[in-house]
């Protein structure tokens, strides 16, 4: 599956708890590949008009990271939708730049992944069966 997102993109994806947002720094072709830098914002919202009316209201959103930089296998696997496009500024680049000086890591995993959802997940399953079985246990 090609993906069809150009730099500037801002993207919307969803977790359990709501809605994150991304923003595509810039692509790098390699060979075959494309390298995806990819910006994380903080904040999770309830819904996507909620994500939307954030990037629309021109305040400084945080960041939670500022720069992965993803194979298309790993970032196709990371299911967002785009919301709109606005001109990447000069400073949102510097982490890009700063990985492009040290020859930095691409990474195969799903943004999902990068950020540690599957551990929150994994942690919550097993959490949910070690209460399940003690409640077995007790009767």
């Amino acid at each position: 599956m090609a993906l069809t997102f150009s730099p500037g993109d801002d993207l919307v994806f969803q977790v359990e708890s709501g809605f994150g947002l991304l923003r595509v720094l810039a692509i790098e072709q390699r060979g075959a590949e494309n390298v995806w830098h990819i910006l994380v914002y903080e904040d999770f919202y309830p819904d996507v008009e909620s994500a939307e009316a954030a990037l629309e209201s021109g305040e400084s959103l945080g960041v939670r990271n500022p720069h992965f930089a993803l194979t298309d296998h790993a970032f196709e696997k990371t299911p967002a939708a785009r919301l709109g496009n606005r001109p990447v500024k000069d400073d949102e680049l510097d982490a890009y730049r700063e990985w492009k000086e040290r020859e930095g890591e691409v990474f195969d995993r799903s943004v999902l992944l990068m950020l540690g959802f599957r551990l929150v997940f994994h942690t919550w399953r097993a959490m949910a069966g070690r209460s399940a079985r003690d409640t077995r246990s007790s009767r």
